[in-house]
This record gives C-alpha cells, sequence and structure tokens, in this order.
C-alpha cells in the first residue's frame, strides 16, 4: 500500500490542507514548512492521486477534440501538433469524430463535459448557430475552421481565398488557361470557400481561359472519378486544381494509368501538403496543420488558465510549393527542383 495525504500531513506535524495547498500550489505557506512537506513527501514517495487532485482543483489536464473525421493524413498531422504541444504542457488529449453530422457533434461534446478542461472543435461543415448552440457555455473553446464569428472563442481558420489565387496565378504564369477544380463536399466552409475563390481569380488572373467546377468530396476516388469524368468529356483542359491533395492523387493516379502526360498535357494541383504529396511530387498549397493544431492547444491553454485575453480570428496563409506535376516551362530556371513561394 502506498502512503497518503494524511501519512505526510502526520509527519510533517502539519494539517492535511496544508500538504494539499504545498503540492498544488495553491496557497502560500512559510518557507520552512514547506520545505519540511516536500521533504517529507519525498521520503515516504508520496504520489498525489490523480482523481483526487483534479475534483480538488477542479481541473482534469485534459482537453477535448472534436474533428469532422480521425481519418487520412490531414486528420493524423493536425492531432499530431495538438498531441506534442500537449504533451509540453502536461494536457492529455480525448478524440472524438462527429462524421459531419450536427447530432453527432452534439453527442461528443455532452459526452466530454466534466471529464476536460477545454474544448477544441474542428466544424467547417456547421451552421455557426448550430455549432454555437451544441458548445458548451461554461467551457472554454478553440475553433478551427468554422463558421461565423468567434462567438467569444479563439478562432483559426485557413486562409482559402488567399491560397487558391496563389495557386490559379502559378497555373496561369505556366500558360494554363483551361483549368478545372475538382470541389470538396456540399456545405464544407473549405470547400466552398476555395470553389467560390478559384471562379474569381480565373475572371481575374485568366479572363480567355475556361473555368469549371466539377463536384468532389476530398476522398481518393472523388479525383479518380473527376479525372475519368474529364478525359470523356472532350472539353478542353490543360491543369486540374483539387480542392484537397487526396482528391489530387487520385485524379493523378488516373490520369497516368490513363497515359496522359503530366504535366505535359495536363497539370495536376492540390492543397494541403500532406505528407505523401512530396513522394508523388504533387505541386500543392502546404497548410501547415501540424502548426495550426499546436497553435489551438496553446489559445486554449491561456483560455483555459483565465488570461485576459479579447476572443480572435487568426488567419493562417498556405503556402505555395511547387513540384513536378506542374513543371515551369524549360525557359524558366526554376524547373530545377522544388521552389517555394
Amino acid at each position: 500500500m502506498g502512503h497518503t495525504i494524511r501519512d505526510v500531513a502526520r509527519e510533517a506535524a502539519v494539517s492535511v490542507a496544508s500538504v494539499s495547498r504545498v503540492l498544488n500550489g495553491t496557497a502560500t505557506v512559510s518557507p520552512e514548512t514547506r520545505a519540511r512537506i516536500l521533504a517529507v513527501a519525498d521520503r515516504l514517495a508520496y504520489v498525489p492521486h490523480a482523481g483526487a487532485r483534479s475534483l480538488s482543483l477542479s481541473r482534469t489536464h485534459a482537453v477535448g477534440v472534436v474533428l469532422p473525421d480521425l481519418h487520412g493524413e490531414f486528420f493524423s498531422e493536425l492531432v499530431r501538433g495538438m498531441d506534442r504541444e500537449a504533451s509540453r504542457r502536461g494536457l492529455q488529449l480525448l478524440l472524438s469524430s462527429m462524421h459531419d453530422d450536427i447530432e453527432q457533434a452534439s453527442h461528443a461534446l455532452r459526452a466530454m463535459r466534466g471529464r476536460v478542461d477545454g474544448l477544441v472543435i474542428m466544424a467547417p461543415h456547421l451552421e455557426a448557430a448550430a455549432l454555437v448552440r451544441a458548445l458548451p457555455r461554461t467551457t472554454p473553446a478553440v475553433l478551427i475552421n468554422c463558421r461565423g464569428d468567434a462567438e467569444g472563442h479563439e478562432a483559426l481558420r485557413v486562409d482559402n481565398a488567399a491560397g487558391v489565387e496563389a495557386m490559379v496565378r502559378h497555373l496561369t504564369e505556366t500558360g494554363r488557361r483551361h483549368i478545372v477544380h475538382i470541389g470538396g463536399p456540399a456545405g464544407n466552409l473549405d470547400a466552398e470557400e476555395r470553389a467560390t475563390a478559384f471562379s474569381a481569380a480565373m475572371a481575374r488572373l485568366a479572363p480567355g481561359g475556361t473555368a469549371r467546377i466539377i463536384p468532389g468530396d476530398f476522398s481518393e476516388e472523388a479525383g479518380e472519378a473527376a479525372a475519368h469524368r474529364i478525359l470523356a468529356g472532350g472539353e478542353p483542359v490543360d491543369a486540374i486544381f483539387a480542392a484537397n491533395d487526396m482528391m489530387a492523387i487520385g485524379c493523378l493516379v488516373a490520369l497516368r494509368e490513363a497515359g496522359i502526360d503530366v504535366p505535359g498535357r495536363i497539370a495536376v494541383a492540390g492543397f494541403d501538403d500532406v505528407p505523401v504529396a512530396r513522394y508523388l511530387a504533387l505541386t500543392t498549397m502546404r497548410v501547415r496543420m501540424a502548426e495550426i493544431g499546436a497553435q489551438a492547444i496553446a489559445r486554449l491553454a491561456g483560455s483555459m488558465e483565465h488570461r485576459p485575453t479579447e476572443a480572435s480570428v487568426a488567419l493562417h496563409t498556405p503556402e505555395l510549393i511547387v513540384r513536378g506535376t506542374t513543371a515551369l516551362p524549360m525557359k524558366q530556371t526554376e524547373t530545377a527542383g522544388e521552389r517555394n513561394t
């Protein structure tokens, strides 16, 4: 049997409350008393009970993370960044998925009440009013790529418009004028913003070209299906810009299986820069998912510690990463290797 807090109090000739205050750092005691308590605790190898300590401090030292899905490289990178920052701060992560469903989101949030000190929520598919109703009012939360304003919470968002414009500019500067955008799922905020930005950027940067949008769902299968549809359609196409890397990868596989020269005949580009993208030489917009995850935990930790900060929205601007699937004309020396813009 291990020693209890009462054993430490008896050996140090102090009250149980004094031991608790010293070990939890919640009040000031004299240096002599503090030193005596710590010495006894060390001699007895006393380890505070995690559950009891959480109750006494009204803290669980856990963070709830609710994501649209837990499958795929995008979410694994996001969670990797969260886990790294949480571990650094002595916090544990409780993960749950809502699968694009408000009822599942509400259930996941209810299940975490009382078990976590704060929440990180990514819900680009939920309407702002529905998300606000689902959020626990007394639990600090950081929102990632959610609709509406911050509603009193810290928020992080990807600047989709800036990322799409950078990619369209790159494609048009390499001579592409007939570009197809493979969109994401209906109702998804990121997909909507990227499709809207694509149409606007094409109208501005390639007024004499053609711009088409084909629906997708962020999966590799959707990218393959889009490629087959493009090849069967017969319309002029010299570039495909998918709303995420997984669809771009599916498209790339289908084009190569059909014997299409990439990028000679059709250039292919994605969005996110998931780890596998570099091994396929995929041109993409780099969204630093791990950094966003780490920043979300850091901001949440500040809110959980009751730091007086105003709720704000931080925009993350993606970075253009040029690789082999959109190789520049040989007259431009940037074709040698990967170029970051």
